[in-house]
């Protein structure tokens, strides 16, 4: 099982193959924002990945950080735990204004098909 550092909260092991987004909200208990229900539509779930960044992202991911012209960061909702990793939880419910986080995330990375690329 990858282990999942979060700054400031901790360490946890999360099942592989488990979304980003689901093991922040689960395992964590985190406020991680997911607006879009994990959709890759929204970006407010971004996370900076401090360590461990997988090579892979999803074309979806990819583009919607190019139509927002954000960098440095990636989308939760767009990634699979399958290595360890350190990430930092920049989209929080706290201090959002929002109601709350967002919609359940499928445990499935949407939107399909989904078409993976390299992250550069």
């Amino acid at each position: 099982m990858p282990k999942l550092t979060v700054e400031g909260i901790g360490e946890f092991q999360i099942p592989e193959g488990k979304r980003l987004v689901n093991a922040l909200r689960e395992e964590v208990a985190s406020d991680q924002l997911h607006a879009c229900g994990g959709n890759a539509r929204c970006t407010t779930c971004r996370i900076e990945i401090l360590s461990g960044e997988p090579s892979k992202m999803t074309v979806a991911e990819k583009q919607i950080l190019e139509a927002r012209g954000v960098t440095g960061v990636r989308l939760s909702c767009q990634i699979l735990c399958q290595e360890d990793m350190t990430v930092r939880i920049i989209s929080r419910l706290e201090g959002s204004g929002r109601k709350d986080c967002g919609s359940a995330c499928t445990a499935e990375i949407a939107p399909t098909p989904v078409e993976w690329t390299t992250k550069t």
